[in-house]
C-alpha cells in the first residue's frame, strides 16, 4: 500500500490480486448475493484508490480494507433498507474458502440463518475473524475500537449462536 500511495500503479494490481477474493467472499457472506458482492468488491477497491491519501503509512492494510468493505456493504444495505438475505447459494474455489469435504447444506442454512439474527457488530466480528482470517487486533484497528471490545463482541456472538443452534448442532 505504501508503494501505491507513492504512485506505483502496479502495487495496486498486486493488492487487488492478493485481497480481492477474500474480500469478495466476506462481502458475499454479508449480503448473500453474488452480483452485489462483486459490485461491492469493486466499490471497496475503488474507495481504496480514492482514499489512498488518507492511508496512514505504517498501518496495516488488511484491517483498513475490511473496514472499507464493511462500510460499503452497510451503505448499500441501508440504502436498500434490506437485511442480508439467505439465497442458499454457495461460492466455490478460493473466494469462498470452501473445504474439500462435502458441506452439510441443512446445517449451513441453519448457521446462516442464526448469523443473520446476531447484531451487526457481533456478526461482523465473527465473520471477519472466523471466515476473513483477521486477528482480533486487526478487526479492532479497522473498526476503531479496542481489541477487548472485538473479543467481547465475538464471544457474545458465539454464545448467542450456541443458543440459536441448540438442538441443531452439538460440537
Amino acid at each position: 500500500m505504501e508503494r501505491f500511495c507513492t504512485g506505483d500503479a502496479s502495487a495496486f494490481e498486486a493488492l487487488f490480486k492478493r485481497h480481492s477474493g477474500a474480500v469478495r467472499g466476506y462481502l458475499w457472506r454479508l449480503v448473500r448475493d453474488t452480483s452485489l458482492a462483486d459490485d461491492l468488491t469493486q466499490t471497496a477497491f475503488l474507495s481504496v484508490t480514492r482514499a489512498r491519501g488518507r492511508f496512514i503509512q505504517g498501518n496495516r492494510f488488511k484491517p483498513w480494507l475490511y473496514a472499507i468493505a464493511t462500510n460499503a456493504a452497510r451503505d448499500v444495505l441501508r440504502r436498500r433498507r434490506e437485511q442480508p438475505t439467505e439465497t442458499g447459494e454457495v461460492l466455490t474455489g478460493d473466494d469462498a474458502r470452501v473445504e474439500a469435504s462435502e458441506p452439510d447444506k441443512g446445517l449451513e442454512a441453519q448457521v446462516r440463518k442464526a448469523l443473520l439474527q446476531l447484531p451487526d457488530a457481533q456478526r461482523e466480528a465473527i465473520e471477519l475473524h472466523r471466515f476473513g482470517g483477521l486477528s482480533f487486533a486487526e478487526i479492532a484497528e479497522g473498526a476503531g475500537v479496542t481489541e477487548s471490545a472485538v473479543k467481547v463482541r465475538a464471544h457474545r456472538g458465539y454464545e448467542r449462536l450456541r443458543e440459536l443452534l441448540k438442538g441443531v448442532w452439538q460440537p
